[in-house]
């Protein structure tokens, strides 16, 4: 175990849109000087989870996922969101997973699988229960944090019970990636079209009764289709008879959405903290 890796210890991925380059680099300066442990769930350098402790932890661990169309991004990227749930006493884990065009559909939906496990596996050295794993992410990282919740078809491989997740915070996610979802373009991570991967990976064609509570939220100035997609999951799950509630950060679009979780004038900040211990059925420390 180590300190955590750099942009430049990551091969070449392909380069985001200007929009998410920016975002990269102010959530790099944010999160600078906020170190974590490295830790290896497989052997790819993609295959790792940055794990932050808070001096005292309070048993709940939140395992989020940064976003990057499927095709870029990394776990150091997310420091910047440590502090906050560190100082409630939560356990923050950024965990890494392959990156498309390398590696389809349903490769890094097994590697967030096997990154749950060695948490549910490990936590309990750092403080955590295993007990009280939430999983949330962005964009792409929030769709995968839902999938994860939704389906049951995936932690019996990974040795672990059907209920390992506590509930999903997924910020700006994607849960519709069949053509009903209103996406420009097919996302190259779900393979060629006669895959069949589009249904199986959305979370919102699921069966969804099973699913864990959610806290859900994006920006106002959000992508179209994926705030049309979080009221459409947020009723379903209503629908289904899952607690879901979902927060709007006024202002912000797509990647200010990110940036907005770390910010101590939005709601998400203190809500997260305080759903957390709620569905942990643990009093609120500071946040």
């Amino acid at each position: 175990m180590a300190g955590l890796l750099s942009a430049k210890d990551y091969p070449k991925q392909e380069t985001p849109p200007p929009a998410a380059v920016a975002y990269r680099e102010e959530a790099l300066r944010l999160g600078a000087g906020i170190d974590g442990r490295d830790c290896a769930y497989g052997e790819n350098l993609y295959q790792r989870i940055a794990l932050f402790v808070p001096p005292r932890p309070n048993g709940s661990v939140l395992a989020y996922m940064h976003g990057g169309g499927w095709t870029s991004g990394f776990k150091e990227m997310l420091a910047f969101m440590a502090p906050a749930f560190c100082d409630a006493g939560i356990i923050f884990a950024s965990m890494g997973y392959r990156l498309a065009p390398d590696h389809l559909f349903p490769d890094q939906f097994d590697d967030t699988g096997r990154g749950l496990a060695w948490l549910h596996g490990h936590v309990g050295e750092y403080g955590g229960n295993s007990a009280r794993i939430f999983v949330g992410g962005h964009s792409a990282g929030g769709h995968y944090a839902a999938l994860l919740s939704v389906r049951r078809d995936w932690q019996a491989r990974h040795g672990l019970p059907p209920d390992a997740i506590k509930g999903c915070l997924p910020v700006s996610g994607v849960f519709d990636l069949t053509s009903s979802g209103g996406l420009s373009a097919r996302p190259r991570f779900l393979g060629p079209a006669e895959s069949g991967h589009d249904a199986p990976a959305s979370p919102i064609k699921h069966d969804l009764r099973n699913a864990p509570p959610f806290l859900m939220a994006h920006g106002d100035k959000d992508f179209p289709h994926l705030m049309r997609q979080a009221a459409d999951m947020e009723r379903a799950l209503q629908a289904a008879g899952v607690a879901a509630e979902r927060i709007v950060f006024a202002g912000c679009d797509h990647f200010q959405s990110s940036l907005a979780t770390a910010d101590a004038s939005k709601p998400w900040r203190r809500r997260s903290v305080e759903w957390m211990m709620a569905h942990s059925r643990i009093g609120v420390g500071a946040i």
